[in-house]
């Protein structure tokens, strides 16, 4: 995969750079996952921890459709892979999860998180567990999320096949 990532801007409006910081993080995840075969994104960082790469993206999947469908947009709508019984099955049932199906299914939750809060000014009011949070917080959360994850990433990215960088 080439980085077809664009650096966020320095200058614009809030919502350009909260949504270009958003972007630069989600390319990131994928441009770590890139080239990668499915064993490699399968692959655990180390014992006791289930971290993998398809992990993480199967994790930001779950996120992504959580903060922007469940939350921002009042969506009833069911938990991916088993998370009403298992809190961590992004990251414990890799090894039977299809890595095509992962990727789409990430894809989707992305489309779909893009054109809710397109939709939504940043003032919109999401309700998380009977807790009011605004989309300008879901978008900054969203940006530490995917940070947080790309650091996991760049570790796991290097210790498969020693590449690193953003």
């Amino acid at each position: 995969m080439t980085d077809t990532r664009t650096p966020p801007p320095f200058l614009g409006d809030e919502r350009t750079v909260l949504n270009n910081w958003l972007e630069w993080h989600r390319g990131t995840l994928a441009v770590k996952c890139a080239g990668l075969s499915d064993e490699q994104l399968r692959r655990r960082s180390a014992e006791p921890s289930t971290l993998s790469l398809l992990g993480l993206v199967r994790h930001m999947a779950h996120v992504e459709r959580m903060w922007f469908r469940r939350i921002l947009n009042g969506e009833d709508i069911p938990k991916l892979w088993g998370k009403d019984l298992d809190n961590d099955a992004d990251f414990n049932d890799v090894d039977t999860a299809s890595v095509a199906e992962t990727f789409a299914t990430w894809q989707a939750e992305i489309d779909r998180a893009r054109a809710i809060s397109a939709a939504r000014s940043l003032e919109a009011v999401g309700d998380r567990n009977g807790r009011d949070c605004t989309h300008r917080w879901i978008l900054v959360h969203m940006i530490e999320e995917y940070a947080r994850h790309n650091g996991h990433a760049d570790l796991l990215r290097e210790r498969i096949d020693g590449v690193t960088g953003e």
